[in-house]
């Protein structure tokens, strides 16, 4: 608990580490890594800074574990943090103002600057109890989640650095909750980003042509949010978001002047893959449609992320009986559920890594990327305790 007189120190430090501005685009870390060298100093822990591309820096803190032999734990978090609107939040975004309830608001407070700094504070309590792991614990901070990470951990992991690390398991971020059940994440959906692209007869707008790109265009987009609406259905079931494929027009582009018809128009989807959905069947299905619609329209990929494969959560995952096993002792309610969106969880599963988003954050608005965003300092500081049993559970032998 805190005083009224006196800030706990890692409430100060959490605070610190908001008032850096690692905000998209063309984050400037060099302050952060300052900032995070400090905290590993005052720790007594070694240092690391490897560098993927220039001023994208990978930062590991590392507590070394008596049997190195074993493999150890990745503690992963990132730095970075999306974009801001000012004007709408009601304390500057970068101050991490505390008001008298000890909410702190601060883009970064959820997503996920608390999370990095409750994994040193967890370490820095082992240090002061004297308490040695079996396993060596590794502490990273990641560049550019927030926009893919390619040039952050979906690199990272194919270095020798990476893989001097001999890392058997990695904890990352999940999401607030409004009551006192967890989000536990092990797997993600699959991101498939697409444009339908339909050219037609083009001309004057006061005449009523054959083939235009509009009518072939409108057809497949009908198709696919028809589709859409299947997919929600599912909600109104039971579903969790996690389980459906979202399907999502987000661009829709073409034209240059009202009484033009335009030859070509085209439409911008962002789809999250369920877990147990083939995307070549999808695929060959809504190239079906294109085909069905006339000639002159084509679907044309513009991301797609390989799928991963979700952690086991059964008796084969001795990680998993870790975990669960310090969640029961604390008495924290899981729901196990795929992610509905990305992190960087999903790079340490490609190459075989098992990997949980956990981030305990109870009684809690889920604010991340939206304005006013907060954390309360005791749901922090509750944080600190969840993490300290949990590391030691999985660095024990």
């Amino acid at each position: 608990m805190t005083s009224k007189n006196k800030e706990d120190e890692a409430v100060s430090n959490f605070r610190k580490y908001l008032q850096i501005p690692t905000v998209h685009p063309n984050v400037d870390y060099s302050e952060c890594v300052q900032f995070l060298q400090f905290q590993a100093e005052s720790i007594g822990l070694p240092f690391k800074t490897y560098y993927m591309a220039p001023k994208k820096p990978v930062v590991i803190i590392t507590l070394h574990g008596q049997k190195p032999e074993l493999q150890s734990v990745l503690l992963t978090s990132h730095m970075d943090v999306v974009p801001v609107y000012p004007e709408k939040w009601t304390y500057d975004p970068f101050l991490a103002y505390k008001d008298k309830q000890g909410n702190i608001y601060a883009r970064g407070a959820q997503d996920m600057k608390c999370v990095g700094i409750q994994y040193l504070e967890a370490i820095r309590r082992f240090k002061n109890n004297n308490l040695t792991l079996d396993r060596t614990i590794h502490v990273s901070f990641m560049p550019d989640e927030e926009i893919g990470g390619i040039l952050g951990m979906a690199h990272f992991v194919k270095t020798k650095e990476f893989r001097s690390l001999n890392i058997g398991f990695t904890l990352d971020e999940g999401l607030a909750s409004i009551d006192d059940v967890i989000p536990l994440y092990y797997g993600e959906r699959t991101i498939w980003q697409f444009y339908i692209r339909s050219t037609g007869t083009p001309g004057h707008a006061s005449l009523l042509h054959d083939n235009t790109a509009a009518e072939k265009l409108l057809f497949v987009v009908n198709k696919i949010l028809n589709w859409r609406t299947e997919e929600k259905l599912k909600l109104s079931h039971g579903m969790d978001i996690g389980d459906v494929t979202s399907v999502n027009m987000t661009i829709l582009d073409g034209g240059c002047q009202l009484n033009v018809v335009p030859p070509e128009l085209s439409a911008g989807f962002d789809v999250r893959l369920a877990t147990n959905t083939d995307r070549r069947a999808i695929e060959d299905i809504i190239i079906g449609w294109c085909h069905e619609a006339g000639e002159g329209v084509r679907l044309e990929v513009f991301k797609t992320n390989e799928q991963t494969i979700p952690t086991k959560l059964d008796d084969s995952n001795p990680w998993w009986l870790k975990f669960k096993s310090e969640c029961e002792k604390m008495k924290l309610k899981l729901k196990p559920s795929i992610c509905p969106g990305a992190s960087d969880s999903r790079y340490i599963r490609l190459i075989g890594i098992p990997a949980f988003g956990f981030s305990p954050m109870m009684y809690t608005p889920v604010l991340l990327h939206d304005h006013d965003e907060y954390l309360n300092e005791n749901t922090f500081l509750n944080g600190i305790n969840i993490y300290y049993n949990i590391i030691k559970g999985l660095a024990t032998e």
